[in-house]
């Protein structure tokens, strides 16, 4: 039974990490291998009451983190929708090609720890091609984008899909995380700007004509545009403020905040027609959002909970602590492996292989496995959501990424690892 478990895992995860060569959309492998996984792990295992339970403990695990991605997604949408990160956008003037540069790299690194990493790419992107007219440009300051938000997301609980996950999960706290990872992840965004602002200086931004630039009309006004982008950032900050009193899910907090936020909209759109604000609804953001991501986390998450039923990962641990010895290699190790494959299945095979009766709630291992997950995706492009989302928006290719931005991404990688190491050696 383990060795077929273990074979069906790797031939699904090798499917997901060539998704585009194979053109089979990922979360059709995530579903077909946790369907197999399951039915594999329940034949063999014979007890049907034990594997019941153990479905639906993992099934609630999952299910929280679906839920909260939903909710965070649809509130996103609706921000846009109002032409609300416009807030942002509208501010940023200026002619240096450097300061431009540091500008939407900070940018995007704060705004990736409040909203997310594939979000923040999407809206700072876009914001470029209202700013940069020559296409070179916009690749370097989009492979920029890629580690900022990045690094941005993963010191903070809802910036980055496997940040959350640790802490849905309880391996993480919110101020913990944000006090140990923030100086790592903001030398892992500081070290690829100031080498790629080297390389710029002197140099001129060269501005798209005002046609292209006013091609799009805005449709809300700034009264709806500045209320649902406060409203939006204000229920994703509330999240971690909520769970902290409450002592409730995540997922209850933002469930509550989108109930206010599709209260709010009905009521600021009550009195246009139909058609007017039909684009505008919360009921239209919700046919919007990217569900093959969502279910993609289902499968996978599900399947990666049979190899951790079926004590796979924590064999696999004990192997790993045994050959290699040193968690800070073994986790620097997951955070590199994380730029060829999902970081999401590494992150959850990570949570089944150690306890947190042997690791407890922001231990070295929880918080490194942070940073080295959230930020070791951006070494290539297909590493991370962020990079594949920037891959499809500007066209950037694989191999001129590697050869113009892999190289900046390891060594903003590795200077985080070392602020990291020496920060928690000074403290603990």
């Amino acid at each position: 039974m383990l060795t077929a478990l273990i074979v069906i895992f790797i031939i699904a995860y090798t499917a997901i990490a060539l998704e585009h060569p194979i053109k089979i959309n990922k979360s059709a492998s995530a579903l077909i291998a946790a369907g197999l996984l399951w039915t594999i792990y329940a034949l063999s295992t014979g007890d049907h009451n034990l594997v019941g339970k153990q479905l639906e403990e993992s099934l609630t695990g999952t299910a929280q983190i679906v839920f909260f991605l939903m909710g965070a997604m649809t509130i996103v949408e609706v921000v846009d929708a109002h032409n609300g990160f416009n807030v942002i956008t509208s501010r940023i003037r200026t002619t240096s090609l450097t300061s431009l540069l540091w500008l939407i790299g900070i940018v995007t690194f704060f705004l990736s720890s409040v909203l997310d990493n594939l979000t923040t790419t999407i809206v700072m992107i876009s914001l470029l091609k209202k700013l940069l007219d020559r296409h070179e440009d916009r690749l370097f300051f989009a492979g920029i984008i890629v580690i900022a938000a990045n690094a941005g997301g993963a010191w903070s609980p809802i910036g980055d899909v496997t940040t959350t996950m640790l802490w849905i999960g309880g391996q993480i706290t919110t101020l913990a995380i944000m006090k140990g990872v923030f100086l790592a992840s903001f030398l892992n965004m500081v070290v690829p700007l100031a080498v790629t602002s080297y390389f710029l200086r002197g140099r001129q931004v060269i501005s798209p004509s005002k046609n292209e630039e006013h091609g799009h009309r805005t449709r809300t006004s700034p009264f709806e545009q500045n209320l649902m982008f406060a409203m939006g950032i204000g229920i994703l900050v509330c999240v971690p403020i909520f769970k902290t009193v409450t002592h409730l899910p995540p997922f209850m907090s933002i469930l509550f905040g989108l109930g206010i936020l599709w209260l709010v909209g009905e009521v600021v759109h009550s009195k246009k027609d139909e058609e007017a604000k039909e684009h505008l609804t919360l009921v239209r953001a919700l046919k919007q959002i990217d569900m093959s991501s969502i279910v993609f986390f289902i499968g996978i998450l599900l399947a990666v909970a049979t190899l951790e039923h079926s004590h796979i990962l924590t064999n696999l641990a004990r192997l790993l602590d045994q050959t290699v010895g040193r968690q800070d290699v073994i986790v620097t190790i997951i955070g590199m492996i994380s730029a060829i494959v999902d970081n999401v299945p590494l992150v959850a095979a990570s949570m089944g292989m150690y306890s947190l009766a042997q690791f407890p709630t922001d231990s070295f291992l929880w918080e490194f496995i942070a940073y080295c997950a959230g930020t070791g995706g951006s070494i290539l492009i297909i590493g991370s959501a962020a990079g594949v989302a920037a891959m499809g928006l500007e066209k950037i290719h694989f191999f001129w990424y590697v050869k113009k931005i892999s190289g900046l991404a390891l060594v903003g990688y590795f200077a985080g690892i070392a602020t990291y190491i020496v920060q928690y050696r000074l403290f603990h």
